[in-house]
């Protein structure tokens, strides 16, 4: 086991992820600036911060626009290798940071990507085709230890496989819900617009869908098999991008996904597109010349000096490397679980959901108000949610328990600075999947006097159906 994890393996497909990474993330980031900060004007006001990181505050001006112009080229940075070693933790921060800004911008692809990042930062992609070996060519290796390559198809398998098993529910599977809702919505759509409204294409999706991302990783581990999944993951990535926005996903998943071919693809596809004589004079001749240049400068450079160790194979880190290995995988195998320790519906109660690859299962809806009554006069007030957020806050806030609570705690401390003393009530209705709307959060529970817990049963948060 500890002579395959750290076995030297062809460092190209780890390259292709660092240069795909920093270009997908960098540009993130900006994105991320440029909509919501600059076009929106958000980010200036209440965030809904994760439980454990409440201390993650936005910026002030001018430092938060700094901040995403920063992150967009340390993505570049990361992208060229320049400096690799200080800008890729770095920029595993500055994602990090994005994603903890706001709990109602949760994304299961930024999730993962902000575990990509700090894991990209620990191995030696920077050893190969980079402005770091250009600079000191005595760096450059053609290899790197196992683990650092496979560790990003794995955690891609695993993200594939719990995505498959969370769809193994009545819903998704036998109403095809809530995947006929979205698809009808898209019935305008030129062309293609008739079959969405179909509700067989909605089964027909939902099962396949189910049924792909059970199998995905294993028919792409197949060497003849693999090329079948890959053509099939295309075409899922490329339907779920035209019916939904979400974002930077399926360039992420088909990057990941190609990592599960030999890990020096990358290479044969450069020295292919320069061999063949399809390909224009100029590109093929530059890239013929780009290779020949590339090899001839790493490797006088790299006979005259002896080469730097790295410390991802070095025998005193094996065992902690693996330790972490092994520990990094249970994690990722028991979020998708922990949803059963929880006497509710994950789907409902959300408790369970976020990092555990429940992707696009559910539909959810609702509104709601707080009432404040004022302990020592007992006056009561109505506080609409909706007219202090904005509407993506509010959307996710009526329909997430821990936001509630949240929220509710904001206007319990921001009264309390005015010197009144109030109990906040939530009054919410929530429907899921197109049911009926129904209550969502005990109206006679106190919000001001509840704790969020991490595990248990929640009183406060009513079942589907009570």
């Amino acid at each position: 086991m500890r002579k395959a994890l750290f076995k030297a393996t062809p460092i190209y497909s780890l390259v292709f992820l660092r240069i795909a990474m920093g270009l997908l993330g960098g540009g993130d980031i900006l994105g991320n600036g440029i909509y919501y900060h600059w076009y929106k004007g958000e980010m200036s006001d209440f965030t809904f911060r994760y439980y454990g990181f409440e201390w993650v505050h936005p910026l002030p001006e001018p430092f938060l626009s700094i901040f995403y112009i920063v992150g967009f080229l340390l993505g570049l940075a990361v992208a060229l290798g320049w400096r690799f070693r200080i800008t890729a933790p770095l920029f595993a921060l500055a994602f990090s940071y994005l994603f903890l800004l706001e709990k109602a911008h949760y994304l299961n692809h930024a999730y993962l990507f902000v575990w990509l990042s700090w894991l990209l930062a620990l191995t030696p992609a920077w050893r190969e085709f980079s402005l770091d070996v250009r600079r000191e060519p005595s760096e450059w290796s053609p290899v790197a230890p196992a683990w650092s390559v496979y560790i990003f198809p794995l955690l891609m398998g695993l993200v594939y496989f719990w995505g498959g098993i969370a769809k193994i529910n009545y819903d998704w599977l036998i109403e095809a819900m809530p995947l006929h809702m979205w698809l009808q919505r898209r019935a305008d759509m030129p062309v293609l617009g008739a079959l969405w409204a179909e509700k067989t294409t909605a089964y027909v999706m939902a099962w396949g869908g189910m049924l792909l991302d059970l199998s995905a990783g294993f028919l792409l581990l197949h060497k003849r098999l693999r090329w079948l999944a890959l053509g099939l993951l295309l075409l899922f990535h490329a339907t779920n991008h035209l019916i939904f926005n979400i974002g930077i996903f399926p360039y992420l998943s088909m990057v990941l996904t190609s990592l599960f071919f030999a890990p020096d693809w990358p290479k044969k596809v450069v020295e292919w597109l320069a061999q063949k004589s399809w390909a224009s004079r100029s590109i093929s001749g530059q890239l013929q010349s780009w290779i020949r240049g590339w090899k001839s400068r790493v490797a006088s450079a790299h006979a005259e000096a002896r080469p730097q160790r790295f410390w991802q194979r070095e025998a005193r880190y094996t065992r902690p490397l693996m330790l972490a290995l092994v520990a990094l995988i249970a994690f990722h195998c028991y979020l998708p679980l922990r949803h059963w320790a929880f006497d509710s519906d994950v789907n409902w109660s959300e408790e369970g959901h976020r990092y555990s690859w429940r992707m696009m299962l559910r539909s959810k809806q609702g509104g709601g108000n707080y009432l404040l009554v004022d302990r020592a006069t007992g006056a009561e007030e109505i506080v609409l949610p909706y007219e202090h957020l904005n509407p993506k806050q509010y959307r996710k806030m009526v329909t997430h328990p821990d936001m509630i609570l949240q929220y509710a705690h904001h206007l319990r401390d921001t009264r309390a600075a005015a010197g009144q003393d109030v109990a906040v009530y939530g009054r919410f209705r929530v429907r899921l999947n197109g049911r009926s709307r129904q209550d969502f959060i005990d109206e006679t529970v106190d919000l001001t006097k509840v704790e969020w817990q991490w595990l248990g049963r929640k009183d406060w948060v009513l079942r589907e159906g009570e």
